[in-house]
């Protein structure tokens, strides 16, 4: 019996290593929608930068 809790110990941490990996690599599986999200959130911010500062030249003119 003891030699079995020894061996579960000794086998705990690259275990649990491994599925930590596993679970890291499955959640980089969704990452092209992320993409595609920051990608139009960006051209969203781009253009708005893009208007401020056809705003902010628009006033010193006046």
């Amino acid at each position: 019996m003891q030699q079995l809790l020894l061996g579960v110990a000794v086998l705990a941490c690259p275990i649990g290593m491994g599925l930590m990996m596993w679970m890291m690599m499955r959640g980089g599986q969704n990452k092209g929608a992320d993409d595609a999200s920051e990608q139009q959130q960006l051209r969203q911010l781009r253009e708005e930068i893009n208007a401020l500062k056809a705003d902010r030249v628009e006033r010193q003119g006046s």
